[in-house]
């Protein structure tokens, strides 16, 4: 068996991939771009990609694969008619993520709200060497006890912050944007309620039909001016002119985003031009990166090939 990785570098360098040796020869890619696809799996077996696509421009009329192995939840980049056509298995892998999303959502809300940057920043240009007070309170923040949060998509990532919020005293509210969830542990809201109400609203929906632009000018406008809005589910759900503007007229006191429209970062994206790292912090799609969730990750991918192997169905989407 041969077995291509077409984008291990999303994976990290750290992550080793030697046991998939158990299955035959591997050949392993950083980075594929898209007309490199099909030579590449020339002969292959196996396909392994996060964001390369699989569709019948890329892979073409090959005779060979027949398992493609998705490094991610998403399997938007493979076309499902496409792989049926062609016999292709397909896996994916769900679950590896969710504490280290949840994690990264309380590290971009703690940086803004309790003024990392400005704070570390002041110690480091040695305004605090030999000052006259032992303390410095530039900025003032507050405590997250007592507070409001609400959240968009209250599914496994989104329960467990919802059950970390709780921990430290907030209000947890959510809000269903299929309208068919129902936790009887939280209260569910409709949108408008959420949005006017919560001190810090946190997204962990998935991208489609009804999340896409669902916070645009009117959704941003409805939230409290004293506000921290995250996101760390998928970057179309937020209008990115209309965070930006927001931020601008200080509609809402910051934002952290771990997710954008367009990845990597468009120089085209408004948000390039708000250099307050008070205000805002981006970080490059990593909230799902620790070294355990991605070890996790490479085990389920192993897993789910040796079933294959063995005739059996493991993480197949259809």
């Amino acid at each position: 068996m041969k077995i291509v990785f077409a984008d291990a570098d999303t994976l990290g360098a750290d992550i080793s991939l030697e046991k998939f040796r158990e299955f035959g020869e591997i050949e392993v890619y950083g980075f594929t771009k898209s007309d490199e696809l099909k030579s590449r799996c020339d002969g292959a077996d196996v396909v392994i990609t996060n964001k390369v696509c699989v569709n019948e421009k890329t892979l073409g009329e090959n005779p060979t694969i027949k398992f493609v192995g998705v490094t991610a939840t998403g399997t938007n980049v493979i076309d499902f008619d496409y792989t049926k056509k062609h016999g292709i298995t397909v896996t994916n892998v769900k679950g590896y993520s969710t504490q280290s999303v949840a994690q990264h959502s309380f590290s971009l809300l703690f940086y803004l709200m309790e003024k990392s940057y400005y704070y570390d920043t002041y110690v480091k240009q040695e305004k605090y060497v030999d000052n006259v007070l032992f303390n410095h309170l530039g900025q003032t923040f507050n405590e997250l006890y007592g507070k409001t949060w609400g959240i968009v998509g209250l599914g496994e990532i989104g329960r467990r912050v919802a059950d970390i919020a709780k921990s430290f005293g907030c209000k947890v509210i959510y809000y269903s944007t299929s309208g068919k969830n129902n936790n009887e542990n939280y209260s569910r809201v409709d949108f408008d309620t959420l949005l006017s109400t919560s001190d810090i609203v946190s997204v962990h929906a998935p991208l489609n039909q009804y999340t896409e632009n669902l916070f645009d000018k009117s959704a941003f406008d409805k939230m409290k001016k004293n506000a921290i809005f995250i996101n760390v589910g998928r970057g179309p759900i937020v209008n990115e002119q209309a965070l930006y503007d927001a931020l601008c007229e200080e509609k809402i006191a910051g934002a952290g985003l771990d997710v954008l429209c367009e990845e990597p970062m468009s120089r085209n994206n408004p948000l390039v031009q708000f250099k307050n790292s008070n205000r805002l912090i981006i970080t490059p799609h990593i909230a799902w990166a620790t070294v355990e969730a991605r070890m996790r990750l490479i085990e389920e991918v192993y897993l789910n090939l040796k079933a294959f192997t063995m005739g059996e169905k493991r993480s197949v989407v259809e």
